[in-house]
């Protein structure tokens, strides 16, 4: 996988979905980022890029830088973000070239996070995405301390913690989309009770929580 071609790619598609949307569409709250608007998340995505061209990135990505991403941009509209982000695109691909493609993982979280609050569906086969799912699915691993293994197995992707799927103490099944939200933490506790086929999903719901809190709702990008 080209990280950038993928990050480029993310990044016109996105540009797509939220150019020419009415003010009302860009004040819908993000249902995966509910302390945001849409042209909310979409002022974090162009901050990020502006900021981390800039070197300014903490390590931890955390709320206060976050916010103020959003909150520098509070009176622009869509337009003027995608003429920012449009302008930050190669300076951004070339420090991607120095650095590596960390920028990608954003985008393509966030890119569905606006995909849901639009119901605009699309993207959900992407190599970025099977690329990050496996990712997080690695963090959501290193989370599960000494509890048994647990499997998460769609219709051609399939992981388990430890020893086999049929062996697994629980046994998590959705579609592939699904399964690769929920180790992104886009997916709620009752959602995951609802797909566990064997054993109790409960004890592992910290784990799945690599992003911060579960959705108290249920979340779907269709």
């Amino acid at each position: 996988m080209d990280g950038i071609e993928q990050w480029t790619a993310a990044q016109q598609r996105v540009i797509a979905l939220v150019g020419g949307r009415s003010v009302a569409q860009t004040e819908v709250t993000v249902p995966a980022c509910p302390a945001w608007t849409v042209r909310d998340l979409f002022s974090h995505m162009v901050g990020l890029g502006s900021d981390v061209v800039a070197g300014d990135e903490p390590d931890d990505h955390n709320e206060t830088w976050t916010r103020k991403q959003v909150t520098a941009r509070a009176d622009r509209d869509v337009a003027s973000l995608i003429a920012e982000w449009e302008a930050t695109a190669e300076p951004l691909r070339e420090w991607m070239r120095a650095h590596g493609t960390r920028p990608l993982g954003d985008v393509t979280i966030h890119e569905q996070d606006l995909r849901g609050a639009l119901g605009e569906p699309g993207a959900q086969d992407t190599p970025a995405l099977a690329a990050m799912r496996d990712t997080f699915v690695g963090r959501f691993g290193k989370k599960l301390g000494d509890l048994p293994p647990i499997a998460l197995v769609g219709p051609s992707w399939q992981w388990v913690s430890a020893g086999s799927v049929d062996d697994a103490a629980v046994l998590v099944r959705a579609p592939d989309f699904d399964l690769a939200r929920a180790v992104m933490s886009r997916r709620s506790a009752n959602q995951l009770r609802a797909w566990t086929e064997r054993g109790d999903v409960g004890p592992y719901l910290e784990a799945f929580a690599v992003l911060g809190s579960l959705p108290e709702a249920d979340l779907t990008e269709s």
